[in-house]
């Protein structure tokens, strides 16, 4: 799962995991043995995906590119045909990584004064920009406050100002009350940025203002960041993050404002702070250089064609990310972070998924296209790359289910289905889970927005209705899913020492299957719930 996870408060999570969800009664379905082969399959896939010959399967390694060539194998005898590069089942992903070159430079001027040089580390740490070698930008400078627009809360935070040509300024973090899946989306830097870059600024800075995001920012500065290239070797442009500021460069910044900057803190310690926008006393100069390192890796891709002569041109994507971290710092002398439940065995159920569709006696009505990501660890780069390059073109994807680390230490009770409640999607797998003899129960973490932090949420940003399904957390859900998110997750314990359940495993192949097949005969392809934020933000289907 793509490591953004760990800085939402897992710890907090932890606690409310079992008041969301009821203890269920599992049925005869639910609980129907299932045999040795189909156990020892699931199991032979995590063995040999989740070694230590694998070194973690670090996107842009060799050792991921052997776990991308055993999957493509699996592919290939579990009869699929392949749909990557040049008729293979390989789609290459170029990729860059790219960090800050240097401390580079912001100045403050002020008419009438000599300019200010901003001090690093005290006031500032640079962006990266992963579009440009070199960045260099003057300009006035405007602060937006949170840098939201959100028309469903009745806030703009750049009215009432013009940010054409000039740098916006906004404060990290969202108003109380938002939403996890939305709190998720606007607290992003990047989010806000975009929403500045829209409306003409050149370039934008964060101000960060609590002291876990401080920590994060002085010890994270410098670490590379990853995206997928263009053909000059720099990365897919998005807005500009020239760099953060902290508060003591915030203060120097605010002299002289409407509101000065202990004013700004004030404000924004209440609980729906309304900050005014303002154009700020004086114009920022900022130069920066970035380094690039290029980076390969690949998809994984196979189908099945579709049986049915009206839809069988339109695609439901299955997918799951194959990479895992590498090799990291060691933890009682292990240093391999495995990647067994995160997420090895989402790719073996993604393969033992294909197996069944191939083995039913009569083909899907929709073509079923099963995806192997990379990078998604890094950013979910991999499923960015391919929601935007599908071959045969994104607008005849009508819904991605998403595998990323289902925890399978138990037998489980019940399904949660992240994104249920943004389309129709929702009714379609619950109808499917049931039919297990399973129950769906709601969003365990929902203050985590956990939606938006998976390959799926890729689909979702063009417009694609997408749900991602993990065991409930009902009877001994709670203490397994507890043990491995403190213990387990992206540790390098997260290895096949772990009690993994593998009856539970093909019981979630089952289940995956059941929802991937609904969807597929369906006669009506999902549409996004009518007024739906997530559909609306994007342009998905019924957006407008």
């Amino acid at each position: 799962m793509f490591r953004r996870i760990g800085a939402i408060g897992i710890a907090g999570g932890i606690a409310g995991l079992a008041a969301a969800v009821g203890a269920q009664t599992p049925s005869p379905a639910a609980t129907a043995a299932a045999t040795p082969g189909e156990q020892a399959a699931l199991k032979s896939h995590v063995m040999f995906l989740a070694s230590d010959a694998m070194q973690g399967r670090e996107a842009g390694t060799p050792f991921y590119d052997v776990a991308a060539q055993y999957v493509a194998a699996q592919f290939y005898a579990a009869g699929l045909r392949p749909a990557g590069d040049k008729g293979g089942f390989l789609q290459k992903v170029p990729m860059v990584s790219y960090r800050a070159a240097d401390q580079g430079t912001i100045v403050l001027t002020r008419k009438g004064a000599e300019p200010q040089p901003l001090v690093f580390r005290d006031d500032y740490f640079p962006g990266a920009n992963g579009a440009k070698a070199v960045t260099t930008v003057d300009a006035p400078v405007v602060f937006v406050g949170y840098g939201i627009v959100a028309p469903q809360h009745k806030r703009d935070d750049f009215a009432g100002v013009d940010v054409k040509g000039r740098i916006v300024v906004f404060v990290s973090g969202t108003p109380a009350g938002y939403a996890g899946e939305e709190r998720a989306h606007f607290q992003s830097p990047l989010t806000k940025a975009r929403a500045a870059e829209e409306r003409g600024a050149i370039g934008a800075l964060e101000i960060v203002t609590d002291p876990d995001g401080l920590m994060r920012v002085t010890l994270g500065w410098e670490r590379p960041r990853v995206t997928w290239a263009r053909a000059d070797g720099t990365g897919a442009p998005d807005a500009t993050i020239l760099g953060m500021l902290t508060p003591a460069g915030a203060a120097k910044l605010f002299k002289g404002a409407k509101a000065e900057w202990p004013a700004v803190t004030k404000l924004a310690a209440t609980p729906d702070p309304k900050f005014r926008a303002e154009l700020l006393p004086g114009s920022l100069a900022v130069s920066a250089r970035t380094s690039f390192e290029p980076l390969a890796s690949s998809n994984v891709v196979g189908r099945i064609p579709g049986s049915d002569p009206k839809l069988k041109e339109e695609v439901v994507v299955l997918s799951a990310h194959l990479d895992h971290l590498g090799v990291g710092r060691p933890v009682n002398g292990d240093a391999i972070n495995n990647g067994a439940l995160d997420n090895a065995v989402g790719v073996a159920s993604l393969i033992e998924e294909a197996k069944r569709f191939e083995a039913a006696p009569t083909k899907p009505r929709r073509t079923i296209l099963f995806l192997a990501t990379t990078a998604e660890e890094k950013g979910l780069v991999g499923a960015d790359y391919f929601a935007r390059h599908p071959l045969g073109g994104k607008e005849t994807i009508v819904a991605d289910v998403n595998l990323d680390m289902p925890i399978i230490t138990y037998p489980f009770q019940d399904v949660v289905v992240f994104g249920a409640d943004h389309s129709t999607l929702g009714p379609i797998v619950a109808g499917a889970i049931a039919a297990q003899g399973l129950a769906s129960s709601p969003d365990p973490l929902p203050a985590e927005g956990i939606f938006v932090r998976s390959d799926h949420y890729r689909f979702v940003q063009q417009g694609i209705p997408a749900v991602y399904l993990w065991p409930g957390q009902a009877g001994p859900g709670k203490a397994a899913v507890a043990d491995f998110l403190a213990h387990h997750y992206h540790q390098p314990s997260d290895d096949l020492n772990q009690p993994i359940d593998w009856a539970a495993g093909v019981r979630f192949v089952g289940v995956n299957y059941a929802v991937a097949r609904a969807i597929a005969d369906a006669d009506q392809r999902p549409l996004w719930n009518k007024g739906d934020y997530f559909g609306t933000l994007y342009q998905g289907q019924m957006a407008k």
